[in-house]
């Protein structure tokens, strides 16, 4: 299943595009144009949950059992995406939830 969301992410992106779409976070969240960043996360967010989606997963049904298998196919697919604030915004939002829901638990 995994294999089958990162192959069909390189069909629809180009690798070169991928590539582009890094550099392009990197640089506006480098930059003051707010609206530059938007646009561009809402890119990695839309994938984000394309990928979250076709893994039937969330948050709250891997808590106990914390898997980052869409984070791993992102980091797959988009050369350096872990090293944009965005994906450590993912990282930081997921690792609250699972505390948060652990203490309602």
């Amino acid at each position: 299943m995994h294999e089958q969301i990162i192959d069909a992410l390189k069909e629809q992106y180009p690798r070169d595009l991928r590539k582009q779409v890094v550099k392009s976070i990197l640089r506006n969240e480098k930059s003051d144009d707010k609206e530059a960043l938007k646009s561009s996360y809402n890119i990695l967010n839309k994938i984000f949950s394309y990928i979250m989606s076709e893994l039937n997963w969330s948050i709250s049904n891997n808590t106990n059992d914390w898997d980052e298998t869409p984070l791993k196919i992102l980091i797959e697919v988009f050369p350096k995406i872990e090293t944009t604030k965005w994906f450590k915004d993912q990282q930081l939002s997921v690792s609250k939830s699972i505390k948060l829901e652990g203490h309602f638990n």
